[in-house]
């Protein structure tokens, strides 16, 4: 997204009501289109379908706010991405690609982000295919998804002005071991900006970090009006 940013501009934060709004904004769209995206993820359906209809559905959303700005830009900050049992995250196919098709006991990662001006909201869930109230997930498949839940649960009740990276990730560790999972290795969330949603900040929170990112990841405060994106990925596996 960084394409459109003048660097020039002054940086609001939400402190700024506008701001504020913006965000929430692509936060309710980000939820909306995620709840329609979770309901065609059904046996049989192709991966990239269900990622086309996603994008469709943020930009036919986003096209319906702040109609009166014809400068102002919307639509997607986080393309929809369907990511099936050991494929970890990110994935979103050509339509050049082979057909992946979603089956019965398939555990599915759905990721998205919408951004309104730039302002970005991403959201995530993970779904057993097939799963019900009345026929649910069990074994290490109920495992790391109750583990997630819990451990995103946690980050977002510590990431607060005060408390630090490291508490964060120090909790999440704790969760993940009480269901004999691990958080998978170096996996890193960012303090976001406008039009920047990952990366360009020193300031992070790392999952199970590897030697070197003990090192180099510094320990860090959060302040009030941040604003950060976390990613919770768990895994009954090795982890890296």
């Amino acid at each position: 997204m960084t394409e459109f940013y003048d660097n020039d501009e002054e940086e609001l934060t939400i402190e700024n009501d506008a701001v504020l709004t913006k965000y929430k904004t692509a936060g309710e769209i980000s939820n909306l289109v995620l709840k329609a995206v979770i309901a065609e993820i059904v046996p049989g359906a192709s991966v990239i379908a269900v990622c086309e209809f996603g994008d469709k559905m943020i930009l036919d959303e986003t096209a319906k706010h702040y109609k009166k700005d014809k400068n102002l830009k919307k639509g997607i900050a986080f393309p929809t991405c369907i990511s099936i049992n050991e494929v970890v995250c990110h994935f979103s196919p050509l339509r050049s690609d082979p057909i992946v098709t979603i089956k019965t006991g398939d555990v599915v990662k759905v990721e998205l982000g919408v951004h309104i001006d730039g302002y970005a909201g991403i959201t995530a869930h993970t779904l057993v295919v097939g799963a019900t109230a009345e026929n649910p997930a069990t074994g290490e498949n109920a495992d790391i998804i109750i583990a997630a839940h819990n451990c995103a649960e946690a980050a977002l009740r510590l990431i607060k002005a005060g408390n630090t990276n490291e508490q964060v990730t120090d909790v999440i560790q704790k969760i993940t071991e009480s269901y004999n999972t691990k958080p998978l290795e170096g996996m890193l969330s960012y303090e976001i900006k406008r039009y920047q949603t990952e990366g360009c900040t020193d300031k992070q929170i790392v999952l199970n970090p590897s030697e070197a990112q003990k090192k180099e990841i510094k320990n860090m405060e959060f302040a009030v009006h941040e604003v950060y994106t976390m990613d919770v990925f768990v895994t009954s596996g090795s982890a890296r």
